[in-house]
């Protein structure tokens, strides 16, 4: 199966870079990106969409203000290293384009992931969310060190080993966002890898992700491979969380 796949970081110089040689080097025949329309086209015009009432109301206010916690969080730590937040997933399509490769958009719908969100986070978890907050603006160093990251480098991809810890300690403390952004993400973009590679049984995909989707993708799609992509039946319990969001998508 030609499915290579590159974890990045989406505010990280080297995503840039790695990015580009990918391209220049694998010469991949489609580049599959961690994006689903909406953010696309938000990413290329880099203009910030005015969100609805109602639009609050359809994907709910927690799924709502963990958008605007999260996009914050981002733009200061990408000013912290002089890269805008997506630039990863920016380079990857212009790069594409500039090539005349195929671009594939594979990520679910955003609007479908912030419902799931805000269907699925719990009490518990809402009430951690918020103490992990004050911990972080109160006592920011010691926050940084219980989580393994007072000495995160922005400026690169972490490594596996630090990767690993963080998804085991999201899994951990918040089973739930672990499931809604992690790991049914992870079965939705498997799937729609899937899709292309039957559709374009001769071609190459390069898919472009954030490194930790990388490691979950990786094991699915190993787990197929082993069975052999011309079993559907097979396909279908590894990867069946995902049906209604692709009914939803088409």
């Amino acid at each position: 199966m030609t499915i290579k796949l590159l974890g990045t970081s989406h505010i990280s110089k080297q995503s840039v870079d790695e990015i580009k040689q990918e391209i220049e080097n694998y010469t991949p025949d489609i580049v599959a990106v961690e994006l689903d329309q909406q953010r696309a086209i938000a990413l290329l015009s880099e203009q910030k969409n005015k969100v609805s009432i109602t639009q609050i109301l359809q994907i709910g206010v927690k799924g709502y203000l963990f958008v605007k916690i999260g996009g914050y969080v981002q733009q200061k730590l990408g000013k912290m290293v002089g890269i805008a937040p997506g630039s990863d997933m920016k380079q990857a399509i212009i790069l594409a384009k500039k090539n005349n490769l195929q671009v594939a958009l594979i990520d679910q719908p955003i609007n479908i992931t912030l419902k799931k969100f805000s269907k699925n986070l719990t009490f518990k978890e809402k009430f951690r969310f918020l103490a992990d907050i004050l911990k972080g603006l109160i006592l920011p160093k010691r926050f940084l060190k219980e989580h393994k990251l007072l000495k995160f480098d922005l400026t690169k991809v972490p490594p596996n080993e630090l990767i690993e810890k963080l998804i085991d300690n999201l899994r951990q403390r918040y089973p739930s966002v672990y499931k809604t952004l992690i790991e049914d993400r992870n079965k939705y973009m498997v799937k729609r890898l899937i899709h292309l590679k039957r559709k374009y049984p001769d071609k190459s995909i390069l898919a472009i992700i954030g490194a930790g989707h990388k490691k979950g993708m990786k094991e699915l799609l190993l787990k197929i491979d082993i069975v052999g992509t011309n079993k559907p039946q097979e396909e279908k319990k590894l990867i069946k969380n995902n049906k209604t969001s692709l009914n939803e998508q088409s």
